[in-house]
């Protein structure tokens, strides 16, 4: 009932863009939306009882296939050419899960209204519908940490910025609101229109992509625009907790103490440098050469996955460096994907920690974050995580291959939708509107399951999850 509500403010757009056609689509979108809602809490009334954390599992993994349906009404309402309810529901997931891959072509004659739900879709799943849900709902009572938990990615889930999840909720999105504010009026400042502007802020404060046009963000030349981009993708790629911590307390320094942004900050800049100076030594002729390679590193890093040229065709490793670096993303708590940032942090670690037990067979080695001893129960999930995500990762890449497409084409597909990135390389480098509806349907497993942290969904299918 309340993603409903979502549809009113394209609704309105599209009344007053004169796009009469779609007033009618996201009114008909709602009102299904909400009916549907409306029977279920009806049937569901005078229920009551504590949800447990199985419960917020369950919960958790609903909202997001159950959204990622219904947020797909309106693109098949549109009657958009060539557009199977197969597309449509892979957009919608795209959007939901702030992937950003695309199936969608002709963006910059599409409809605004649509083009505006579509990012619009990404904000919301920026920060979770869950989270929104508890901090504007909150009836779930006690229930509400289940649901944040579940939802809230990385390792450090247990953590409170606050007292009450309510409260911890409106937090991060008050800070999440703010940031999206101030890079809308940044990017209007440096040229763009509101519409572009506004759009553009929900995609990159959500980490998501999404772009108004088919050119992506190589639509806007002015240098300016595209460091501003930089600037908010890092920030958003940063633990919104952090976020929260600094600015309340101000303590701008407060992010330099923290071991997994010294590490991610440390990535984007390397990858970004390394970028160019390939591309300077390989004689790539653009008059953007600098301001390109650092946006492609920290757009790919961060798994935002706007492009400001096709880097699949640039020489040598770097595409594929791009894409590694994809695969580590941003950091825990952000709106990015990927494994995160502290639990490759903590793989590094506790690696090291192996090689040196190997030369002093009797050392006692322990993981320290910063000050503190890392909870050796932390890192054996990490390692359990890290395994299972590689063994999701091999199926999928098997499931594509299987489909006909090639190589480099199914791993990049695999690798850019679990880690929640978007673009891929080979034929999915600009969109996936040419692979099979099997495909896309077993990409839109993938970004479930990045988004949903793959332990999350993969409870489901464990028969000791469902007893008692």
């Amino acid at each position: 009932m309340f993603f409903s509500l979502a549809h009113i403010i394209p609704g309105f757009l599209a009344y007053f863009f004169e796009e009469k056609e779609y007033v009618y689509v996201f009114i008909y979108t709602g009102f299904i939306t909400f009916l549907i809602g409306f029977l279920m809490s009806f049937f569901a009334k005078g229920r009551e009882g504590d949800l447990r954390t199985k419960d917020g599992f369950i919960i958790t993994i609903f909202f997001w296939t159950v959204l990622g349906v219904f947020g797909s009404i309106p693109f098949i309402l549109a009657n958009l050419e060539d557009v199977s309810y197969i597309d449509a529901l892979f957009e919608s997931i795209s959007g939901l899960t702030t992937t950003g891959a695309t199936v969608f072509v002709g963006l910059d004659d599409m409809a605004r209204s649509l083009l505006f739900y579509r990012q619009f879709l990404q904000w919301l799943g920026g920060m979770g519908i869950i989270v929104l849900a508890v901090a504007v709902l909150p009836l779930l009572g006690v229930g509400g940490m289940q649901l944040y938990k579940a939802e809230t990615p990385g390792p450090m889930k247990d953590a409170k910025l606050t007292p009450r999840i309510t409260e911890t909720a409106k937090a991060l999105w008050f800070v999440y609101l703010t940031i999206t504010i101030v890079c809308a009026s940044l990017y209007k400042f440096f040229g763009m229109s509101w519409f572009d502007a506004v759009c553009h802020s929900f995609s990159t404060i959500s980490i998501g992509g999404f772009s108004t046009h088919d050119e992506n963000f190589a639509y806007f030349e002015q240098t300016s625009l595209r460091w501003t981009a930089v600037v908010f993708m890092v920030i958003s790629g940063i633990n919104f907790a952090l976020h929260y911590i600094a600015w309340t307390k101000k303590r701008a320094l407060h992010y330099f103490y923290d071991s997994e942004v010294k590490l991610y900050l440390s990535i984007l800049l390397t990858t970004g440098l390394i970028t160019y100076i390939t591309l300077y030594l390989s004689s790539t002729n653009s008059s953007y050469l600098f301001s390109d390679s650092i946006f492609q590193a920290v757009s790919i890093g961060t798994t935002t996955g706007y492009l400001t040229s096709n880097y699949s065709n640039w020489p040598l490793f770097v595409p594929i460096m791009l894409l590694t670096v994809a695969f580590i993303g941003a950091c825990a708590g952000s709106t990015g994907g990927g494994i995160k940032v502290i639990r490759a942090l903590i793989l590094m670690r506790q690696g090291i920690g192996e090689i040196t037990k190997l030369i002093h067979p009797n050392a006692v080695v322990s993981i320290k974050l910063g000050r503190k001893s890392l909870d050796p129960r932390v890192s054996e999930s990490v390692w359990g995580f890290f395994s299972i995500y590689v063994a999701v990762f091999v199926v999928l890449l098997m499931f594509l291959l299987s489909q006909d497409n090639d190589f480099l084409t199914s791993f990049s597909a695999v690798g850019a939708t679990l880690n929640n990135l978007g673009p891929g390389l080979g034929d999915v480098a600009n969109n996936y509107k040419e692979l099979s509806a099997s495909s896309k349907l077993g990409l839109c497993l993938a970004m479930l399951l990045g988004r949903l942290e793959i332990f999350t969904l993969l409870l489901l299918f464990t028969p000791a999850f469902w007893r008692n």
